[in-house]
């Protein structure tokens, strides 16, 4: 078996999603808490591990529908070049070895974080058998993904998570997620090939109304969130409404992206590439990092 499809297979570049296991232990003032931060450095790596491990299982049942796709028919079992049965083995190894990592390092919430992790293996599954395909459905539970998160770096380091980091998470997630279905419609007019069995459930002119909708809300929402007494007070400053700035200009390049320039097929490759999603990312960050920490 190939290193270099065995990587491919694991998709360890999606692992940058698992980052908002932090997002807790950042926004609580405690990131340089070397306990703490071990702790979200056990659930991160845990969670990525379960997270191939899906990956793994979503081509293995993709399989066929893959060798169609354009882009996806070069993935390691698609392509040949990785077995069936050994991504199978894969799986199982990623799946024990994150329950593995969480039972020796866990800590005191160990038996919590797995069942978290475990359920959101279930999740996953009935998501590659059966969820994805049904519109809206598909995002919703994609974007469920993303609560689950931070629910495990809020549990991993025994941190309070407010209403608003819960529903910025699903929102943000909701519109990448919507962004990505955007893109598969259009390649599925452009080529034939419907990438997902519910493509046809969507199409331009709906998904450009709901990603409208999504990212008005998540801005208003975001403004509504800086500007909110109880966050004012905790974090003991009264600018942190200057960290919309870098939210609304992020929110507007990743439109950008998926309207002008049809890009918006993968949310993490754009994390990795775009510098101009890069720069608001860093921004909005060292914002926090003056706020909270000096």
């Amino acid at each position: 078996m190939p290193f270099k499809s065995l990587i491919q297979l694991l998709r360890p570049e999606q692992w940058a999603k698992n980052l908002f296991i932090f997002l807790p232990l950042f926004f609580s003032g405690q990131l340089l808490n070397v306990n703490l931060l071990l702790q979200c450095f056990v659930a991160f790596f845990a969670f990525s591990f379960m997270a191939s491990s899906i990956y793994c299982f979503n081509d293995i049942y993709d399989v066929e529908a893959d060798r169609q796709h354009p882009k996806k028919c070069k993935r390691p079992i698609a392509s040949g070049k990785i077995s069936v049965i050994t991504a199978y083995a894969v799986m199982t190894v990623c799946f024990a070895l994150s329950l593995s990592i969480l039972f020796l390092f866990g800590g005191a919430e160990k038996f919590s974080l797995m069942g978290l992790i475990v359920f959101y293996f279930v999740l996953n599954v009935a998501y590659c058998v059966k969820l994805k395909r049904y519109a809206i459905v598909d995002v919703i539970v994609i974007s469920i993904g993303f609560v689950l998160r931070i629910l495990v770096g809020g549990t991993a380091t025994g941190i309070w998570l407010s209403e608003w980091i819960i529903i910025m998470t699903f929102l943000l997630a909701l519109f990448l997620a919507f962004a990505k279905r955007r893109d598969d419609v259009v390649l599925y007019q452009n080529t034939g090939v419907s990438p997902r069995k519910n493509t046809n459930r969507y199409n331009l002119d709906f998904m450009n109304q709901v990603m409208t909708v999504v990212s008005t809300v998540t801005v208003i929402a975001y403004i509504m969130y800086t500007l909110s007494p109880d966050v004012i007070e905790r974090f003991h400053s009264r600018n942190i409404y200057i960290t919309a700035i870098f939210v609304l200009v992020g929110i507007i390049r990743y439109l950008q992206i998926t309207i002008v320039d049809l890009k918006s097929g993968s949310p993490t490759t754009i994390l990795l590439k775009d510098r101009f999603i890069q720069f608001c990312i860093a921004g909005w960050i060292v914002s926090f990092l003056i706020i909270i920490y000096l």
